[in-house]
């Protein structure tokens, strides 16, 4: 290993922006199961089947079909 590296002529890495960035989140055991169902059947990892669904709706801006009413004085 070298003590000093020339770096003058580097380039900023193309893929930095898609890096993941992990989180934690809650889902139900049913809808772990469906993922995991679909992404067996797929043949990919269920964490990406998951990511890619959810890209998918950012982007297509999908919204959900339901109202959703807090209780007055709660925050999530």
């Amino acid at each position: 290993m070298r003590r000093e590296y020339d770096f003058t002529k580097a380039k900023p890495n193309p893929y930095a922006r898609k890096l993941k960035k992990p989180v934690t989140i809650r889902l139900d055991e049913s809808t772990v199961r469906y993922f995991k169902k679909l992404a067996e059947e797929l043949e990919l990892p269920y964490q990406s089947l998951i990511n890619l669904y959810l890209r998918d709706c950012a982007t297509s801006g999908r919204t959900l079909a339901m109202k959703w009413t807090p209780k007055s004085g709660r925050v999530a």
